[in-house]
């Protein structure tokens, strides 16, 4: 999951940049290798690219299509520890999307973590200059996105192959991406061909490392070891783009990870309680 981390954070510095080229151009070259690499791993696997459950597929391409398109527009915009830690409100939406998708329950406990979170993301933006309500806005719709995006994951889980839930996600990329790019086509020049490549590998390379984690490991373990990212964001922000924080807006930012990770631990908690409960009963 480290290595996972380090790979979405090197890809989100090469989208910065690649700042000078449309959002849409560099989602299409980012699917295009992500289409090319999952088509290789289903024929591998010899599973169904087309998966049986296309309107859920569907959504969940779009979905997770407009997330990355939001935020890689907020990394080329604003500070990229800032556009990273409102991403981090992702995993708020999917709880409370879940508890009308799922049916799922949200304790008292875990709105106060949330509001947290929330509190801290306003607060960067309130003390960071640079951060305009705009751009706040996109990264919000961003993370909402991604939370929908997640559920539908969620709801396919047994019903679909992994791999082909990803596949639809980046051929809906794709084509979205082929389709804006070619009425807004910029060509690349230079390094800018190269950065297109590595957004494209360590954002592969990221989902692989991410998935194995998941399969080895409790989902709650490894959602926690995602918020070191924030630690990359922000020594790579300072050391690559020269991007410097004050207290105010690092205290935003502790804010937001520690709401969300103190609502992931309390959900575990609560999980083991049930299954224990459940388990004496």
């Amino acid at each position: 999951m480290f290595i996972s981390t380090v790979c979405f954070a090197l890809a989100n510095v090469f989208v910065k940049q690649v700042a000078h080229l449309p959002t849409m151009e560099i989602v299409f070259f980012r699917c295009a290798f992500g289409v090319l690499f999952c088509y290789v791993g289903l024929k591998k696997a010899n599973a169904d690219w087309k998966g049986s459950n296309r309107k859920l597929l569907l959504l969940r391409g779009l979905f997770g299509t407009t997330a990355l398109y939001f935020f890689f527009l907020t990394v080329q915009h604003i500070p990229l520890a800032s556009a990273m830690t409102i991403q981090y409100l992702s995993p708020i939406f999917t709880t409370i999307i879940a508890i009308f998708v799922l049916k799922e329950t949200v304790k008292n406990l875990q709105w106060l973590f949330y509001s947290l979170a929330l509190a801290g993301v306003l607060f960067i933006e309130q003390f960071d200059t640079r951060i305009s309500l705009f751009y706040l806005a996109l990264g919000i719709v961003s993370a909402f996105c991604s939370g929908v995006a997640y559920n539908l994951v969620r709801n396919l889980r047994g019903r679909e192959h992994p791999l082909t839930v990803v596949f639809h996600f980046q051929f809906v990329g794709l084509i979205v991406g082929i389709t804006f790019t070619i009425f807004n086509w910029q060509t690349p020049f230079g390094w800018d061909w190269f950065y297109l490549l590595l957004i494209g590998v360590f954002s592969q390379f990221g989902q692989i490392f991410l998935t194995n984690a998941l399969q080895k490991e409790k989902a709650a373990s490894v959602a926690i070891v995602n918020y070191t990212g924030l630690i990359y964001g922000l020594s790579i922000g300072w050391l690559v783009f020269g991007e410097t924080q004050t207290l105010t807006v690092l205290a935003g930012m502790l804010l937001v990870v520690g709401g969300v990770v103190l609502s992931v631990i309390y959900s575990k908690r609560q999980r083991d309680i049930e299954k224990i409960e459940a388990t004496a009963g």
